[in-house]
């Protein structure tokens, strides 16, 4: 038995809830292309300075495998790849996990501290300027307001 929505038994969006559906898809691919082109520029991807970001604020730059990809809504799998290729870029390394004979840590290697160094000031100012200084302070919190009713999407 399907639970999948029929043409007939769907609620369709009304023209507004479409217009708002539109309007924060354009929102959210702008800034995020934005953004990610900046950080391009500077030799990382989104993800990459996701996890050198993550590892740089946990004790002793370090975060299990399992952790970083429920943080980043990744499967574990896609994320040890994504490791591979940094690690082989020296931003960080692997350690095995006693508590998880399929896990590991990642570390945040010092090449990795420095990197993210050395971005993160241009990061912020992409951030400022393609999103932060675009939006007052009303704006903001009325974002962040909405941010946090939809985070738990799977809820």
């Amino acid at each position: 038995m399907s639970t999948k929505p029929s043409a007939e038994n769907v609620r369709w969006l009304t023209p507004d809830e479409e217009r708002a559906w539109r309007a924060y898809r354009r929102m959210v691919v702008a800034v995020q292309a934005a953004t990610a082109r900046d950080l391009a520029a500077a030799g990382l991807s989104e993800p990459d300075y996701e996890v050198l970001s993550t590892l740089s604020e946990r004790p002793n730059r370090t975060s299990t495998l399992r952790e970083q990809a429920a943080k980043m809504r990744w499967s574990r799998s896609r994320l040890s790849r994504h490791a591979t290729r940094m690690e082989a870029r020296g931003l960080l390394q692997r350690a095995p996990d006693p508590a998880d004979g399929r896990g590991c840590f990642l570390v945040l290697t010092d090449h990795g501290l420095d990197t993210l160094k050395n971005v993160a000031p241009a990061h912020v100012a992409s951030v400022r300027r393609h999103f932060i200084d675009r939006l007052p302070a009303e704006d903001l919190s009325a974002l962040e307001r909405i941010a946090q009713k939809l985070e738990d999407i799977e809820g």
